[in-house]
């Protein structure tokens, strides 16, 4: 069974090629495929499944801060929160593929102070996030660490 989602959309899909085949080209990805603009870091987040328990992977803009690395559960804006979010809080371990290196993890959502700090760094590095967080109308975004196990 694949590890990638069912009906991926195909740049998605190219870029885990290419992060699997040449980590070092695909770890900056260029953010105008998703609104951007420039080169951003990504990372390769593999996570449990919540319903299949199979593994899932995705490519994620992240910041790293301190050791551990953070995303955005944006979805682009969407009303509801990604799967890959939801597999997080069912199943917080996962992997990690930042670059060449490989590290186990475990995600949690930060909250209070720790969230609008990291949202507002997140949000420097890709401000999109912002309009994002506009489209989701109540749904806040969540800010997930993955802290290094």
């Amino acid at each position: 069974m694949s590890d990638l989602p069912a009906e991926l959309p195909q740049w998605i899909a190219d870029h885990i090629e290419l992060y699997r085949t040449n980590p070092d080209k695909a770890h900056m990805w260029d953010t105008s495929l998703g609104g951007g603009t420039g080169m951003l870091p990504t990372l390769l987040l593999t996570s449990t499944g919540r319903k299949s328990g199979e593994p899932r992977v995705l490519p994620l803009i992240y910041k790293k801060v301190g050791d551990a690395c953070v995303i955005i559960a944006s979805k682009g804006g969407a009303p509801a929160h990604p799967a890959w979010y939801l597999n997080l809080v069912a199943h917080p371990d996962c992997h990690l593929q930042v670059g060449r290196e490989h590290a186990d993890a475990t995600a949690r959502t930060a909250t209070g102070e720790e969230r609008e700090r990291l949202w507002a760094e997140l949000a420097d590095l890709y401000p999109p996030y912002h309009d994002y967080q506009n489209y989701a109308g109540d749904r806040v975004i969540p800010v997930v660490v993955l802290e290094p196990r």
